[in-house]
């Protein structure tokens, strides 16, 4: 009986719908799988941070990063190669094993939640029946690399730091969960391809208009939007990095690739919660809703789609990213950061009571009509 349970469920959570990389051999599918995981990870990061330049120094009227290379695209470039080339320091007090793997062990569940994230129609690694289970417990586990790199570092600032990462965390992941969770229940799945494509055919009661979840649910969006930046202790929730006040948080002591591990984790970050908000909210790779994609065959443009339709679908995909992105940017430059106070009295007073309240409505809905 428990045996049949164990593979019961290890069934539900294989891949539900197919795509483009899903071929007859589990080897080749698996190493083309691996390969645009792998690839969007190492790339689309630095792409952020590319914009993050940029965008700070016209919004700051700085010249910003202008001479590495055309526009300064380089720039990135040379900032790996300086972290490259920086001494790995190891303060003598550390808990050198614990120090040595914490930046990992922030760094791989930032990679590993892009293998069920969709970027266009059938260009995904896994459709998961519990994708958005997968993805939202995955990113709860990049805390412990934050809190293992503050309490080894052997330096109060470090450790006030992780505490602080790990008290922000516990506060912002429930109204994160509850909103997802909204959602989930308005779109019958919690597979994300499934999601997406349970846009393509929600309409408003009573009439033939289709929406895309962000409409009915403004308020959970919001709210999920908020959550993702304190989740990724971006500004104004940066308490946890806080330079005025812990030089640079958990951070502090580290160097070199360790450093760099670190932020590719945040940038990384930024990238899988705006994917995640893209799909759950803004219909994916739908360009307007109720609008198909060229090529397109199947209903509401999600499937079947030529070379065209697939190319097209991954750019309106990206540009939604790197949409939500550029707000995570513009936010740094114009808030000032908020006090731990303010910051666990905004969670626990106002985010949760109201994501309780767009649950309760959702899932009120949902049986009304």
């Amino acid at each position: 009986m428990i045996l049949d349970t164990v593979l019961t469920t290890s069934t539900a959570m294989v891949a539900q719908t197919a795509g483009l990389l899903d071929t007859d051999s589990f080897l080749v599918s698996m190493l083309l799988k691996v390969a645009l995981v792998i690839g969007l990870f190492l790339s689309l990061p630095l792409i952020v941070g590319y914009m993050e330049h940029k965008a700070m120094a016209r919004l700051q009227h700085r010249r910003g990063p202008m001479f590495a290379g055309p526009a300064g695209s380089l720039q990135l470039v040379a900032d790996g190669i300086k972290f490259i080339q920086k001494e790995d320091v190891i303060p003598r007090a550390a808990d050198k094993w614990v120090f040595a793997i914490a930046p990992g062990m922030a760094l791989v569940p930032a990679l590993l939640i892009f293998f069920v994230l969709p970027f266009g129609p059938g260009v995904w690694a896994a459709d998961l029946e519990l994708g958005l289970f997968y993805a939202l417990a995955i990113t709860s586990i990049s805390v412990l690399g934050v809190m293992m790199g503050g309490w080894a570092s052997a330096n109060k600032f470090s450790l006030i730091g992780g505490l602080r990462a790990a008290g922000q965390l516990i506060a912002y992941e429930l109204p994160l969960i509850l909103a997802a969770i909204a959602v989930a229940v308005q779109a019958g799945s919690l597979s994300l391809v499934g999601i997406v494509e349970s846009q393509a055919t929600f309409m408003v009661a009573g009439t033939d208009i289709n929406v895309w979840f962000v409409f009915p649910q403004i308020l959970g969006f919001t709210i999920f939007f908020v959550a993702a930046l304190a989740e990724l202790s971006r500004p104004p929730f940066d308490m946890p990095i806080a330079d005025s006040e812990l030089v640079f948080g958990y951070m502090t002591e580290y160097t070199g690739l360790k450093f760099a591990m670190y932020l590719l984790t945040e940038y990384a970050g930024m990238v899988s919660m705006s994917a995640l908000m893209v799909v759950l909210y803004l219909g994916g790779w739908q360009i307007l809703p109720g609008v198909p994609l060229p090529g397109c065959e199947a209903g509401g443009g999600l499937f079947d789609c030529g070379v065209l339709g697939t190319l097209i679908g991954v750019g309106v995909v990206m540009g939604k990213i790197l949409m939500l992105t550029f707000v995570m940017v513009w936010l740094r430059v114009a808030y000032p950061r908020l006090r731990e106070d303010q910051l666990q009295r905004m969670s626990w007073l106002v985010l949760v009571p109201l994501s309780l309240v767009n649950l309760a409505v959702v899932a009120v809905a949902k049986v009304v009509f």
